[in-house]
């Protein structure tokens, strides 16, 4: 890969300043403060709230207490999705602190996935990992990897240790010199006016006549009317990482250097601000 590490770097330590507070009809003892904290992007909710779960529960009745979710503005927030995705995704137009609601009852069957131990999210993270390797390099390069490999990936998100990651995602980053990009292109494409959880299909990062293709052609192939509409006007936001990539940015760059951990590039696309 082209080693622009100052943008690997600035995508890792992307933080969002987040306000917890605790929903108003949870039974508490006393009255339960809000709790601030730097959320990492490249995180998930349930790797990085255990300050949270531990400061509301000083409050709590422990018979109230059952499993933690959170929600935004109404909309429970799924912890297998990425941090930095739920905040481009739910509020990436309003202002800072995001402001989440903390619950531990009436767990949303319907809207969530249990997330019992620090094992699932790990489970989910790794299987993101070789279905992204599967598309890149057919699983070669993850297969070829030992398991201290896959866990040293893992501890690397786990712990916020950029460089215990990178020194084995490298590997699933690269791709053999006479090639001039990966296999197919690992991404999500998640829309915010949609139920439809997102959409993904196979795409190369080189045309047939030896061209980049570019962030453009993607969405113009996969989800067009996220770059036209019929009057003209542009009504959507693309959004990798909380940044509007330009369309004419080659999509084997973005791969290489503005996926998430799990090695997808999520994708979201957002209502424009009408202000």
């Amino acid at each position: 890969m082209t080693d622009d590490k100052d943008v690997l770097r600035d995508v890792w330590f992307g933080r969002i300043p987040t306000c917890f507070t605790l929903y108003q009809d949870e039974i508490t003892e006393r009255e339960a403060e809000p709790y601030y904290l730097l959320l990492p992007r490249i995180s998930y909710l349930t790797l990085v709230t255990d300050k949270v779960k531990k400061h509301f529960q000083k409050v709590m009745r422990q018979e109230e207490v059952s499993e933690i979710w959170f929600e935004y503005e109404g909309t429970p927030l799924k912890w297998h999705y990425p941090i930095g995705l739920l905040f481009d995704l739910h509020a990436s137009n309003t202002a800072l602190p995001w402001s989440i609601t903390v619950h531990f009852k009436n767990f949303p069957e319907k809207d969530l996935l249990h997330c019992h131990s620090k094992d699932v999210i790990e489970a989910h993270f790794m299987a993101c990992i070789k279905e992204a390797d599967a598309l890149k390099h057919k699983s070669q390069v993850i297969n070829e990897m030992q398991k201290k490999d896959h866990k040293q990936l893992w501890m690397g998100l786990q712990n916020d240790k950029f460089e215990q990651f990178w020194a084995i995602n490298r590997k699933l980053m690269e791709y053999p010199p006479e090639e001039s990009g990966f296999r197919y292109i690992p991404f999500r494409i998640y829309q915010a006016t949609t139920e439809r959880p997102f959409i993904q299909k196979l795409f190369r990062p080189i045309a047939s006549g030896g061209e980049l293709h570019t962030l453009g052609d993607l969405l113009k192939d996969v989800c067009p009317s996220a770059i036209t509409s019929e009057d003209g006007e542009q009504k959507t936001q693309v959004m990798i990482h909380g940044i509007e990539p330009m369309l004419e940015t080659p999509i084997q760059w973005l791969s290489e250097h503005m996926s998430y951990p799990d090695n997808f590039l999520h994708i979201s696309i957002i209502p424009r601000p009408t202000d």
